[in-house]
Parts: C-alpha cells; sequence; structure tokens
C-alpha cells in the first residue's frame, strides 16, 4: 500500500498541474512556462520522491498536457488584441489536436511530426513580445514568418528527436560530451532567429506587461447598448445553431476523443464518444441560454461550474446507462473525472468567446462612428 507521503506528493503535484494552467488567462507567459516546467519534471518528482508505480500516470499525463493547451487556446479568446495573430493560433492549436486525436486512434507516431505542436511556441512568442510592446505591432508577414520559424527550426526538429528517433537529450550527450557544443550552436542560431524577426520592431516601451491586457466589457451598460443598435450582426448565443456552438462541438469532440482513447477500460468508440459530447454540449448551450432569457448573470465562474458540473455528472450518469444498452462502456470514475476537465473548457469558451465578440464589435462600431473606445 502507498505510504501517506507519497500519496501527498502526488496528489500535490497533480493538484498543480490542474491550477497551474489557470493562472494562464490572467499570466500567460509565466502561467505557461510553469505549466511547461511542470510537464517536464513531473514524472522525476515521482522517481526521485516516491515509490509509486508510474505506468497508469503516463496517460492522465498526456491528458494533462492537452488539458492546459485547450486553456492556452482559450486564453487567446479573452486577451489577444491582434485578430490576426488569433486566427493563425487557432489553427495552430486545432491543427495539432487533430493529429493528437489521429494519432491516439491510429498510434501512428509520425503523425506527431507531421502534426508538430507550433501553438505552443507561437503563444510564447505573442507574450514575449507583449512584455515590452503593443502586439499590434506584429504584422501579417511578421507572424507568419514567426509560424514558419518556429515550425521548421524549433519544433521538427524536436518532434523527429522526441517521437521519431526517440532520443534522450541527456543519454545523447553523456555518450558524447562533444555534442553539447551542437546544442549551442543550434541554441545561438535560434536566438540570432529571434533578433532577426524583432530588429524592426518600435521602441520599447518601459516596464514589463505580464498580466493579460484584456478588457471585461459590460454587457449590460449604455455602450453595450450602442454597439448593439449599431452592428446588427453580433450574435449573442441567442440561436440554437451559431459559429460558437459548431466550435465548442469540434474543439471539446476531439479533446474527448483524445482522453478516450488514453483512458483505460473505455470501450466506446470515436464516434459513440463525439456523439455523446455533441448531445451534452447542446444540451450545455440551450440551459446557459435559458438561464441567460431569464436575467441570470454568472458574476461567479466558480458558482457556473458547480452548476453545469452538477449537470453534466447527471448527463454521464444517464449516458453510462444507454452506452451499455449498445454494448460499449466506459469507466465512470475517470470519465467523471475529465467531465470536470471538459465542463471547464466550456465554460471558459463561453464567457472569452463572448467578451471577444463584444471587444471586435467595439472596435467596428466606435471605428465607425468616430468614437475612441
Amino acid at each position: 500500500m502507498p505510504e501517506t507521503s507519497d500519496l501527498f506528493i502526488f496528489w500535490a503535484v497533480v493538484t498543480a498541474r490542474f491550477l497551474i494552467p489557470l493562472t494562464i488567462p490572467g499570466y500567460p507567459l509565466p502561467g505557461i512556462i510553469l505549466s511547461l516546467v511542470l510537464d517536464m519534471v513531473d514524472q522525476t518528482l515521482f522517481q526521485e520522491f516516491t515509490n509509486l508505480p508510474l505506468e497508469g500516470y503516463q496517460d492522465y499525463d498526456k491528458a494533462l498536457d492537452i488539458y492546459y493547451l485547450a486553456i492556452t487556446y482559450l486564453s487567446t479568446l479573452r486577451n489577444w488584441s491582434n485578430f490576426f495573430a488569433f486566427e493563425a493560433g487557432r489553427f495552430l492549436f486545432y491543427f495539432r489536436l487533430i493529429g493528437v486525436a489521429i494519432f491516439e486512434i491510429t498510434h501512428l507516431r509520425l503523425l506527431l511530426l507531421i502534426f508538430p505542436n507550433v501553438f505552443e511556441y507561437f503563444f510564447i512568442f505573442y507574450e514575449l513580445v507583449r512584455l515590452k510592446w503593443d502586439p499590434k505591432v506584429l504584422t501579417k508577414e511578421k507572424l507568419i514568418t514567426t509560424v514558419a520559424f518556429i515550425w521548421v527550426f524549433i519544433k521538427l526538429p524536436q518532434e523527429y528527436w522526441l517521437h521519431i528517433a526517440r532520443m534522450d537529450t541527456t543519454d545523447w550527450v553523456r555518450a558524447n560530451p562533444s555534442n553539447v557544443t551542437i546544442l549551442i550552436g543550434w541554441a545561438a542560431l535560434l536566438i540570432f532567429l529571434g533578433w532577426w524577426l524583432l530588429r524592426d520592431l518600435p521602441p520599447m516601451r518601459p516596464g514589463l506587461i505580464v498580466a493579460a491586457s484584456y478588457r471585461h466589457f459590460p454587457f449590460y451598460s449604455l455602450r453595450a447598448k450602442k454597439i448593439r443598435d449599431n452592428y446588427t450582426s453580433l450574435r449573442f448565443f441567442d440561436d440554437f445553431l451559431h459559429y460558437e456552438l459548431f466550435e465548442k462541438i469540434v474543439l471539446i469532440s476531439l479533446l474527448s476523443i483524445i482522453f478516450a482513447q488514453i483512458l483505460p477500460e473505455v470501450r466506446a468508440s470515436s464516434l459513440q464518444v463525439a456523439i455523446g459530447i455533441t448531445v451534452l454540449i447542446i444540451i450545455n448551450t440551450e440551459l446557459s441560454q435559458w438561464f441567460a432569457r431569464r436575467g441570470t448573470r454568472w458574476k461567479s465562474i466558480i458558482r457556473e461550474f458547480i452548476v453545469m458540473a452538477a449537470v453534466n455528472f447527471g448527463i454521464v450518469l444517464a449516458y453510462d446507462f444507454l452506452i451499455a444498452r449498445f454494448a460499449g462502456s466506459i469507466s465512470l470514475p475517470d470519465t467523471l473525472f475529465f467531465i470536470l476537465l471538459l465542463t471547464l473548457n466550456v465554460i471558459l469558451y463561453d464567457r472569452y468567446r463572448r467578451w471577444q465578440i463584444w471587444n471586435q464589435a467595439e472596435t467596428v462600431v466606435f471605428a465607425g462612428l468616430g468614437v475612441k473606445k
């Protein structure tokens, strides 16, 4: 039986891996760097300070990686003022997510090279620039060049090294200490290319902007009424079918298919998972609209999370009963754990996507009216 100290360390690390990504929307750069570091050292911590078997943790490790990547993407909905950078980031995020989903189904490692995780480093680049500049100085050409630079010089070598060659950098250097000169040369090349990308930006502003730069829009203010009156194409999640519902279904279905492949004792097909999640998202969306039509305002994201998690737990229990009738099954404890992650993603998407729509609308409306934001 595991010792109490081992269990304490295990749950401390798992809790940190769940909570630290939640800092990314508020403090993007420190949040993602801490998430990356913890992802790199968590299994080392277990090996050094506990006697726990780690076979089962490998699956949860991969799922938590996808979880913090999704939180990172959702933070761009709220925070990023450079809309072309957001569109580029969204493409890179879904490109990687699709690749991981196909990989988990086929286990073809080449897919991780074909669908590299460029989004993560693109996010870090954007937030590094935001420390000293307004991100709107990043032109389309510079952003496209940045994506190409990250893709070719960082992620392709990294993905090949990790997933195709299956090499460990520490072992590689130990085998031949002179290999460290190759790493130094590669790092110098990356630094030079990074300088080349930023060489023609305007002068840096004083200080560092670490906290997220976002505008919490007052949905029920007179300013909001002016936008509604002048921007008739603005959507408020009032229609049953709309772009936001479609993206939520795609996002959560991909996450769920990945989780279903990772989790042990899941005998539901990807199609069954996708159908079940589609039903769950539609019910969630319609329930949110029902609350909104009755004047419910979720001032606390924790309160909204508790209500929606309770609803989703009920849906999962019903789905567990029904899927058994069609020769499928799910691991109920694991599924309930991951439904918490999915519920959180849905809530953050609903909130942050609406803020993004409002802020884009405000830019369009008040620019057309000749009014400064």
